[in-house]
């Protein structure tokens, strides 16, 4: 298994905008999630309904702009841009760090966000 190539395959899902089909392919079963604003999931299936639900609700994607992504031993730190205009009327524009750590079978364990 080459990390290389599985962080760089779930980066390009999570620029594409399929952060769903993302979770649902490279997350371990009890991966658990935290944020910035204190959000929290400790499951992979928890993580599919929170972006279910983040991603039913954006109206628009302006952009999703990957920058850097860093691998080193078991734990990636991948830098995106998201803009997106939401059903609500409000907008959403995140510069973060995603930073998750990998098991020996290529499964994201843990995932946390930064702001950038």
């Amino acid at each position: 298994m080459n990390l290389k190539n599985r962080v760089q395959e779930m980066d390009e899902l999570v620029k594409q905008g399929a952060m769903v089909n993302a979770v649902t392919k490279f997350f371990a079963d009890l991966a658990a999630t935290s944020d910035y604003r204190d959000v929290t999931t400790s499951d992979k299936r928890q993580m599919i309904e929170k972006m279910e639900t983040f991603t039913g609700a954006i109206a628009n994607v302006n952009g999703i702009q990957h920058h850097h992504t860093i691998v080193e031993g078991n734990v990636s730190a991948s830098e995106f841009t998201f803009n997106f205009d939401m059903k609500d009327g409000s907008k959403i524009y995140w510069h973060e760090i995603i930073r998750r750590i990998w098991n020996d079978e290529g499964k994201v364990i843990k995932e946390e966000y930064f702001l950038a």
